[in-house]
């Protein structure tokens, strides 16, 4: 069975990469603006103090311009950083920190970055290729975020691009859904309003 649901999960991978080939920088564009007026706008960002993010890159929404707008509304930003073994940690950035560049292409933030722990972070905006309707996630496969948050019992969002939102994305029993999926047209997942 798990052979079927991996095999599944990398054909869904395919597809989605294929139609995100297809977006262009203007749709992307108009798309990303969508996506982060309704993050931003969602009453668990106005009642979170602590906000972890990811920083977006090739594809993925440019979520680094999410930085600012959340800094003004008087919010702690943390951005992940990846470790060995696949495992990562959130360490806070401020306007004037440094950002290091992975071998993976996204910015972290270095070691003089304050550690913060899952438990004082409120939410958690999570990447992925694509999503469904009751908060499915299609990772990249890496395992970093499940293994994350594994241990987090905050807030999970997920910015998904409407024609990546999919009927159903099959789950092994370490997948983690998200509580959120934040499309330019709806929200869905656990956690969506009625």
């Amino acid at each position: 069975m798990p052979s079927t649901i991996t095999a599944e999960k990398a054909r869904l991978r395919r597809q989605a990469l294929d139609w995100l080939a297809t977006l262009s920088s203007q749709a992307r564009i108009a798309g990303d603006e969508s996506l982060f007026r309704r993050f931003l706008a969602l009453p668990q960002i106005e009642s979170a103090r602590t906000v972890l993010l990811y920083h977006g890159m090739d594809t993925e929404p440019d979520t680094v311009r999410l930085l600012s707008p959340l800094w003004d509304m008087g919010k702690q930003v943390c951005l992940p950083r990846c470790l060995p073994g696949n495992q990562m940690e959130a360490r806070l950035v401020q306007r004037d920190s440094t950002l290091i560049r992975h071998p993976y292409g996204m910015l972290e933030p270095g070691l003089d970055c304050p550690l913060i722990p899952p438990d004082q972070i409120d939410l958690v905006l999570v990447p992925g290729l694509a999503f469904d309707r009751s908060g499915g996630r299609l990772g990249r496969g890496g395992g970093y975020y499940d293994r994350w948050l594994a241990g987090f019992s905050g807030i999970t969002a997920a910015l998904c691009r409407d024609g990546l939102l999919m009927e159903a994305i099959p789950r092994l029993p370490h997948d983690l859904g998200v509580d959120l999926v934040i499309t330019e047209t709806s929200l869905y997942g656990p956690s969506a309003p009625g």
